[in-house]
């Protein structure tokens, strides 16, 4: 057989879908397993979005779209995306439409990078494993910048500026923060946009899908912070706030790289879904009752196991500040009842508790000194929040005793 290529064996994968398989295969032997792996809202888009997506689908709305997008949803998403981020000048065509914000991943490091050339890129860890795993298949040099408990999981920007070199092309900021569910403050924003005034060739990727479940206080980009406009790839998208992740509707603005990343399209998938896309339209211009609806649910949930798991043996969780995830410090827990570490716990929390989370090491290398760490997703309902947790603090007791 021929050989695959390096750059393919090399690729990374997102975990989440690998343990949801694990749950899968347990739940066809008939195991009862509670599942908080994936981050997904757990609310069906709201009904004035399906229906517009029907009239689509009756409309004849059916083939192909301008690979940047329908005008409509441009449009929409250029007021939406200026509307939430304090007045910023974005017009329509600045707005790119995509299948989803994650394509957008691979559009920014492709467009800011030359393979091989040693380009680097920063990004947070823990993060998104999809952000180390473009970087690398891509051909840069991913440059990792932790994430600390004691700053509620941001990074201190005297870290960032340390890891600036000349060869630094692109900066990935993520908030509200997956896994963490940190936030990065108006205050630290800024000190991050003085770093960077220095490094002029430094772009920013602001992934700002959660923009919208932000729980203390209005949601701020750093694409405000003055001198940041031009050099900052807003990227956010329909899949979170209004519950369409399957619906695959990513919206990514930049004034200089706009036409860039619609060639990038064009040579992968051509465009975006039209019916996706109308539906988009509704879901941006349309009530926003349903969407304000689901980010309370999740302040409730966020607020419930929060105070649900502090109480856990061994457990230790801050309160995040926007997302649907909170990262529990287990480090204790894991000493309890002997586990080496988090992802020992997560295996056996599983198939002894039937409890599915992902561990720290699903969002890179564990950082120096942090501790062990898990994730729950929390867009679950309070019955198996109540339930999942319950089942992990008896867990940790009866191993505990087993590990004395």
């Amino acid at each position: 057989m021929p050989d695959i290529s390096k750059r393919a064996a090399s690729l990374g994968t997102e975990n989440a879908f690998v343990v949801l398989a694990e749950v899968n295969a347990l739940a066809r032997q008939g195991r009862d397993i509670i599942s908080f792996c994936i981050g997904q809202p757990d609310f069906p888009a709201p009904e004035h979005v399906q229906e517009a997506a029907i009239r689509a689908i009756r409309g004849g709305k059916h083939g192909y779209t301008p690979s940047a997008g329908i005008d409509e949803l441009r449009e929409a998403a250029a007021r939406y995306l200026a509307a939430m981020r304090g007045g910023l000048p974005i017009r329509p065509e600045d707005v790119v439409i995509g299948a989803g914000a994650k394509p957008f991943i691979a559009y920014a490091i492709l467009s800011t990078t030359d393979y091989g050339a040693g380009d680097e890129v920063i990004y947070p860890n823990p993060g998104f494993p999809i952000y180390e795993s473009q970087i690398l298949a891509h051909g840069a040099r991913p440059v990792p910048i932790h994430l600390h408990e004691d700053r509620d999981f941001a990074f201190d920007p005297a870290e960032l500026e340390k890891l600036i070199t000349p060869r630094t092309k692109l900066l990935i900021l993520n908030y509200p923060h997956n896994p963490t569910g940190g936030c990065l403050s108006k205050t630290e924003l800024q000190e991050i946009a003085r770093i960077l005034a220095k490094h002029p060739q430094v772009w920013v990727y602001a992934d700002e899908i959660y923009s919208r479940l932000v729980f203390g206080g209005d949601f701020f980009s750093i694409a405000q912070v003055p001198g940041m406009y031009e050099r900052t790839i807003i990227s956010d998208g329909a899949s979170k706030t209004w519950a369409m992740t399957g619906w695959r509707i990513g919206f990514t603005s930049n004034p200089v790289l706009a036409p860039v990343f619609t060639r990038w399209i064009t040579n992968t998938d051509s465009c975006a879904s039209q019916v996706s896309q109308w539906a988009a339209v509704e879901a941006i211009n349309g009530p926003q009752a349903a969407a304000e609806a689901m980010k309370a649910s999740f302040l409730d949930r966020r607020n419930f196991i929060v105070q649900l798991l502090n109480d856990v043996p061994g457990v230790k969780c801050r309160v995040p500040g926007g997302a649907f995830y909170v990262w529990p410090n287990v480090t204790e827990a894991c000493r309890m009842i002997g586990a080496a570490d988090s992802e020992e716990f997560r295996k056996r929390l599983l198939n002894e508790a039937g409890v599915a989370l992902l561990a720290d090491i699903h969002f890179g290398a564990r950082v120096p000194g942090e501790g062990q760490h898990v994730r729950f997703s929390y867009a679950a309902s309070k019955q198996a929040i109540e339930k999942g947790v319950a089942r992990m603090a008896d867990f940790i007791r009866k191993n505990t005793k087993k590990a004395a």
